[in-house]
Parts: C-alpha cells; structure tokens; sequence
C-alpha cells in the first residue's frame, strides 16, 4: 500500500475500497469522489485498523450523516447498557458512534465497540486521559497527552476530537470578552483549566505537527472541537467562538499539508436567525472542511425536550451547509440518557438530516418519501410501517386504535380522504355508513 491516508491516496489518483464503497452508497462516480476528498471538502474516516467498518463519506453533496453519543461515565458504569445502545444507534442508522468514556475499563470498551461496529467509531482522548494515565490533571504532561491519542489510534478510532483551537491568542479573548455560559465543553475546559494552572501553551496546538504524524500513521481523521462552541444563545457567534474557528481554519490546511482528512466542529446553541450565517462563515474560514454541529440549540427554555430544539437547529444547519449531525436526547443538560432517550435522540437527528438532504438537493433523498407516499396513496399499511423511520412505533399506534374499515385509520374511519378519493377515482360510490 503507497499511500498513509483516505487522502493521500485521492491525491495520488487511487481508489480506495473505502472510496469505492462511498460512491457506490451516496450514487456518485469515483472520479468525482477521488476530487473531494482529495481536496479536504469530504473526508472518509477509516481507521486501518477497524476491520468491521462500513465506510461512510462526510461532506459536500453526501447524505448528512449523524453520530451517536454513549459512553461509561463515573455515575453509571453500566457496559451493557451503552452496547445495548449501540446496537440501537445500528438499528436506526446512526453511522457514527463517539465514545466519551470517562470512567472504569474504558480500554476494554473501546476495544469491543471497535471490533463489533459497523458505524465510525469517534472518541475524544482528553476524556480518557485522567482515569488512562492516573494522574490529576494538573500534573499530565504534553507527552502524556500524545501518548493516550496514540494509544487511541492503534486501538482503531477512525476520528478524534482534539480541542486544539484554543491556544493562548484565543483564550485572552475569551478572559477580555467575558460571556454568560464561559466553556461549556467539557475537553475544552479540561484543556483551558490544565493551562491556567500549568501555564503553559495548548499542548494540542504547540504539539500540533508531532499529533498529526500519529493520525497519519493510522488514518485517523482529525475533529477539530470546538471548545468555545456557544453554552447559550447568548454566547452565540461572539468574539471567543470566532477567534477559535480562524485558528481551526489554519489547523485545518496544516492537517491536509500532511494529509491528514479534517471535520471541523460548531456549535452550540444558535438562535435561528444567526445559523445559516455561521454555516457559510465556517465553510470560508475553513476551506469547503466538513462540518459537524451539536444541534445547534435553537432556545434554552427546553431541558427535557432537547431532541427537539436541536432538531430544528439541525435541520436549518445541514440545509444550509453542515454535513455531520450530533444528536441530542432528551436528557441532555439533565443526566447520563437512557435507550429511551437514545431512540428519541436518534430519530429527532434523522428527521433533520433527512429532511436538510431534500432542501439541499442530495441525489435520490426525495426517493423514499416518494416510496412511502406511494404506500399511502394505496393504504397499504404493512409497506407504510417497512418504509418508516421507526415501522415499529407506527405500526404500534396504528393498532392501538383499531380501525373498522382497515382502509382507514381511527382518525378519520371512513371519511379518510384518502379512501373517498380511490372509491371515487376507481368508479365507486363513497359509503360513509
């Protein structure tokens, strides 16, 4: 093999079996694939060594994608309650999956998801650092930090999330501009409190060069995080969370210098209004980067129904240029989520990433709307429950209410217009009785 990354290998003109896989899912030709990645705007994370990996593309005219959050946290360390919710976020087509393990055998857990995942498996190494190295945060090392994200990529992460944007220039701004939510990342504030009590200079950025050699060494993409992603709707494109996105945008033309494929991360919570500018200001500054949002939070006022709000940032984000959804789940703000919230979390950021793919014109995304409308049309309910995002809960709530007439529902019984117009288009007189 002559060639170290997914990148790499496009700029040389070489079609990857993971390239091969993404044309052939997303419906574009190779040629036109090999151009994208190779100029950064997709990117096709593939760790080398995750041998159970589905590939999927990330980027300009893709499907958005979304990614699931689990993980084991000193709380709840339940291993088999986060496996149960990996094979839900599989199930309902999650096709990523961040492990953000704080806590306990995170190694071993790391390990089984990676072996038994068809989804891209992300983590953020920061997390892992404290409870990997044994150390209190103050007293970890530049070295120590490099040797966990090693550690990381020889496991077979295909992504990293590394907070490397926010060196000293950027939190003086952030000391100076004050805001009302401060950091409310949490590897971003574990990395602005190690440099306010060691001193010293973002080990990210000022080891940037000696990380990225590791990345390429393994193919892992590089997630730039967003420590000063907004906390609030207050916080919201200001002075901090502008300062660190010029710093990822020269991150990220360093990383491709040594072809190394970038996502770039946003926010955050965003009122309406201000997310289709933010979408387009990230897509300049970091060069046509793919861009993975946290939502964004449309309003603060919704703790318990955070799938939601997130929904709508999601859906407005991805039309106007994002290409990676984070879900969110109900209990975000709250506490760890259960398989409950997963489910919602999941099904909310599908809703916005599907319905982004149809304003944004992606190849075939009208197509299954037109299969299911279809099914409607002939009240065919078996096809409409396969051809559902969640067949299960609408087949569930069609039977809960039995219908007289199953050429109908219990809404409507048999004044359904859908009825009414096949009897009467086919030659029938419509019975109401």
């Amino acid at each position: 093999m002559n060639y170290k990354t997914q990148m790499e290998a496009a700029r040389k003109g070489i079609v990857t079996k993971e390239l091969s896989r993404v044309a052939k899912d997303e419906g574009f030709t190779e040629q036109e694939l090999l151009a994208l990645v190779a100029s950064g705007r997709i990117v096709i994370p593939a760790n080398i060594r995750h041998k159970s990996l589905h590939p999927y593309g990330i980027g300009e005219g893709l499907r958005t994608k979304v990614n699931v959050n689990l993980g084991i946290s000193g709380d709840c360390a339940d291993y088999h309650a986060e496996m149960e919710k990996v094979r839900l976020a599989e199930k309902f087509g999650a096709e990523s999956i961040m492990d953000l393990s704080n806590y306990g055998k995170t190694r071993e857990f790391r390990k089984k998801l990676i072996e038994i995942s068809l989804a891209m498996i992300g983590t953020v190494p920061i997390y892992d650092a404290i409870g990997y190295l044994e150390k209190d945060l103050k007293e970890i090392t530049a070295q120590d930090f490099l040797r966990v994200i090693r550690s990381h990529a020889e496991e077979g992460v295909d992504f990293m999330t590394i907070h490397a944007g926010i060196n000293r220039r950027v939190m003086e701004i952030f000391l100076r501009e004050r805001r009302q939510m401060n950091i409310v990342s949490r590897g971003g504030s574990l990395i602005f409190a190690w440099m306010k009590m060691t001193g010293n200079e973002n080990p990210f950025y000022e080891y940037y060069d000696e990380l990225l050699d590791i990345l390429r060494e393994h193919d892992v993409t590089v997630s730039l995080g967003d420590a000063l992603r907004p906390g609030s709707i207050a916080d919201s494109t200001d002075a901090s969370q502008i300062a660190e996105l010029t710093e990822i945008g020269n991150l990220t033309e360093r990383a491709w210098k040594q072809d190394v494929q970038v996502l770039v991360e946003g926010p955050g919570h965003m009122a309406m209004d201000e997310i289709a500018a933010n979408m387009k200001i990230e897509k300049r500054i970091c060069h046509g980067a793919p861009f993975y949002v946290l939502g964004p939070l449309v309003t603060d006022i919704a703790p318990g129904y955070d799938h939601i709000t997130s929904a709508i940032g999601g859906a407005i984000a991805a039309a106007n240029g994002a290409d990676f959804l984070c879900y969110v789940t109900p209990a975000e703000h709250l506490r760890l989520p259960d398989l409950s919230d997963v489910k919602e979390g999941i099904i909310a950021s599908k809703i916005a990433a599907h319905a982004a793919d149809i304003a944004k014109g992606v190849k075939n995304a009208r197509m299954a709307d037109f299969q299911i409308s279809e099914a409607r049309r002939k009240l065919e309910w078996e096809d409409i429950f396969k051809l559902s995002l969640d067949g299960e809960k609408a087949k569930e709530y069609y039977e809960s209410i039995p219908p007289e007439d199953r050429h109908s529902c219990s809404m409507c019984g048999k004044m359904c217009a859908v009825r009414t117009m096949n009897r009467i288009l086919d030659g029938l007189d419509t019975k109401l009785r």
